[in-house]
């Protein structure tokens, strides 16, 4: 019980629908550790693109260097990069890095960046 009211306090700001991914760690004392992570990238890439729904859910390009699904401006990336920097396994990467990898991955699955 104690777990299921510590981890409604720690996600009530977040948006029903949004996949966060979480770490679960239990004790053989029955003790416990949780972190709530970021969403993924892709899904949030997808959304600001505003790609459409396939088959219950929002899907990249089949075909990415031919096709695209969306386009997204920096200030989408920057944003995007904002949220995943507060993560603690990607605090100690640069803005800037961060921006990059998310443009490529924007790419990969056929989502155009214009700035």
């Amino acid at each position: 019980m104690d777990f299921c009211k510590e981890f409604n306090a720690r996600t009530a700001h977040i948006t029903t629908g949004t996949p966060m991914p979480c770490r679960v760690i239990v004790r053989a004392d029955r003790s416990f550790t949780f972190d709530v992570r970021t969403p993924h990238t892709s899904w949030l890439l997808l959304n600001a693109a505003d790609a459409p729904i396939r088959k219950g859910s929002r899907k990249g390009a089949g075909n990415p260097g031919h096709e695209t699904v969306g386009t997204i401006s920096l200030k989408h990336v920057y944003e995007i990069a904002k949220i995943k920097q507060t993560e603690l396994r990607l605090s100690g990467l640069s803005l800037e890095g961060l921006c990059r990898s998310i443009i490529f991955q924007a790419k990969s699955i056929g989502i155009n960046v214009v700035p």
